[in-house]
């Protein structure tokens, strides 16, 4: 499958994105302004508690093209966080530490983040500076190429936590999300890493999965979710993790392009805006993180970094990094993020509320 930016698929262009989630609906009227739904609850504008975690997406390039990808990432992407853009963070993160406001969790995404030549090296920097490093491996690239079988051990040495993608805990439902073959390897990749030590009690080697739904609907509760799957893995394939995240699906890139064809994008609309949480909106991610783009740009998430929604009120690159500002912002909001306040919840480390 090929990423909708080589398709020149209209959703490639965030534009036409945001003027999907701000249209009219069929029978008149619009879904209410995420904006006024904060504005209720005394949210608005949204401002940061205090900047906590930088998520640096290091390129797009990936050796998967999951049917829900919010990056729109796969083989045929380009996009690759260069040495001097990284150096750029680095510098970024010792100004905080001068400051006082130290980042003490440095959140790596893709794509494959691995797939970035600088990959290992930016590791090792972040590793001398006490940083808590969590790379976002999607497993399989463990086994695509002999020169990533090492990535357990090189995680270990550097004490990173490592966050993977497993739809489910049976291979028709996660093949049919991510790809035919995916399941196998993933489970190949996850004895990998427990024979390292990862997910294993005492080790101190932080293993957590990530759930999504498979279609148009909420996900189940985080608890209930995450005691079946340890038990089905357990039992199944003898694999053990520490936490399972349990994340909804937005309204943007590929899932949009699925909500839309299927016929299913009202209807999830909806669902998301009438499951509002306020419990939810006060624990939004944007609130304590940072998202840097491959290019070093600066935005409020990882959503907002696909949606080409850069910060405002502070400096929009990262070479300009200015921590007291980036914590007086506004948070830039749009209709998507209603999916991080629906229900129990939703943001890069699971369920919020």
């Amino acid at each position: 499958m090929k990423s909708l930016k080589r398709q020149e698929h209209k959703f490639s262009d965030s534009f036409i994105q945001l003027e999907v989630l701000q249209a009219a609906r069929p029978g008149g009227g619009k879904f209410e302004r995420f904006e006024d739904k904060l504005d209720t609850i005394g949210l608005f504008p949204l401002r940061p508690t205090q900047l906590e975690i930088f998520q640096v997406n290091v390129g797009k390039m990936c050796n998967q093209t999951c049917k829900h990808c919010h990056v729109d990432a796969g083989p045929d992407r380009k996009e690759i966080m260069t040495r001097e853009t990284m150096q750029q963070c680095l510098e970024a993160l010792d100004k905080a530490d001068v400051a006082g406001f130290p980042v003490k969790t440095i959140d790596l995404t893709g794509g494959a983040p691995e797939m970035n030549p600088h990959f290992r090296w930016f590791v090792q920097e972040l590793h001398k500076r006490g940083k808590h490093v969590i790379v976002r491996c999607n497993l399989t690239i463990i086994l695509a190429n002999p020169k990533y079988h090492d990535l357990p051990q090189f995680f270990k040495a550097h004490g990173v936590e490592v966050v993977s993608s497993l739809p489910h805990f049976s291979a028709r439902r996660t093949d049919a999300q991510r790809g035919d073959g995916v399941f196998e390897k993933s489970i190949k990749a996850l004895q990998m890493l427990n024979a390292a030590g990862y997910g294993q009690e005492g080790s101190g080697l932080q293993l957590h999965l990530v759930y999504n739904p498979a279609g148009a609907f909420l996900p189940g509760a985080q608890v209930s979710l995450e005691k079946e799957f340890k038990q089905q893995l357990k039992r199944q394939f003898n694999i053990d993790f520490n936490s399972l995240f349990v994340i909804t699906n937005l309204p943007i890139s590929r899932f949009l392009d699925y909500l839309v064809q299927s016929g299913n994008y009202e209807g999830y609309m909806e669902k998301l805006v009438n499951s509002f949480n306020p419990a939810a909106a006060a624990n939004v991610m944007c609130r304590n993180t940072i998202s840097v783009g491959w290019d070093g740009q600066l935005y409020d998430c990882d959503f907002n970094q696909m949606l080409d929604l850069t910060v405002v009120g502070a400096p929009r690159h990262i070479k300009d990094f200015d921590v007291a500002q980036l914590n007086q912002r506004d948070i830039v909001l749009n209709q998507h993020c209603y999916g991080c306040t629906a229900g129990a919840g939703s943001s890069c480390g699971g369920q919020t509320a």
